[in-house]
């Protein structure tokens, strides 16, 4: 068998693209960048101004979302959005226990579903599709069990489209987790990564977008983090 050369990537970028092309939650605001100064009008620089969602494309979910008083986004230490991760495949139209049956304990870890809303390619539609695929309450409990500190997923909610009463966020974050939603999965096969979801540092924020990427292991299976030299 040939052996594959091609250098592993440092990053796999899993965060949606902002544009007006990104689909968003029923009845919440579209993505808008309006530029204000603009260098092809003969202003001296760009400039612009942003309206969106705090749950805009890839976004972490804090308690503060579903329970009055809980923590904000702003109250977790920047520790908690730099994990070890594992991405799980499940094939169906909800993740089930059965999905997690081979899946190690995850103590203060992340565990991220990637289900058909990634291998659709659902990033670049505008349109929400009501049809995504969904974290059953019994998979959320067996994340709790595993010990995982953040469940993430694929689409723009862990709860089933039209399920107003929400059981998936509220077991979640009612245990004090964080959740990510609006992921893309489609570069990243099942297994143990590093994880970086740095959200905005926004005061009482609910939620936050984010840029999440996961670190891959290196030929031993080593998940590490370094650092290049920056621009030059």
């Amino acid at each position: 068998m040939a052996q594959d050369n091609r250098p592993r990537p440092k990053f796999i970028d899993i965060s949606s693209e902002l544009s007006p092309q990104t689909p968003v939650y029923p009845g919440d605001p579209a993505f808008e960048r309006r530029p204000r100064c603009d260098t092809a009008a003969g202003h001296p620089f760009e400039l612009s101004s942003l309206s969106l969602s705090a749950h805009a494309g890839a976004h972490l979910d804090a308690p503060r979302h579903f329970f009055e008083g809980a923590r904000t986004i702003d109250g977790f230490p920047p520790e908690s959005f730099f994990l070890a991760a594992t991405v799980v495949a499940a094939a169906g139209a909800a993740v089930t226990p059965e999905d997690l049956s081979q899946t190690p304990p995850r103590p203060g870890g992340a565990l991220l579903f990637r289900t058909r809303n990634s291998l659709a390619g659902w990033r670049p539609h505008p349109n929400y599709r009501k049809d995504y695929a969904y974290l059953s309450l019994a998979a959320a409990r067996r994340c709790l069990e595993l010990g995982a500190a953040l469940v993430g997923i694929d689409y723009l909610s862990v709860d089933r489209h039209g399920d107003e009463a929400y059981p998936v966020h509220r077991l979640l974050l009612g245990a004090g987790r964080l959740i990510l939603e609006g992921l893309d999965l489609s570069a990243a096969p099942p297994g143990d990564y590093g994880l970086i979801c740095l959200p905005l540092k926004i005061r009482a924020g609910e939620a936050s977008p984010v840029r999440a990427l996961l670190v891959p292991p290196d030929e031993t299976g080593r998940i590490s983090l370094t650092f290049g030299p920056g621009i030059h």
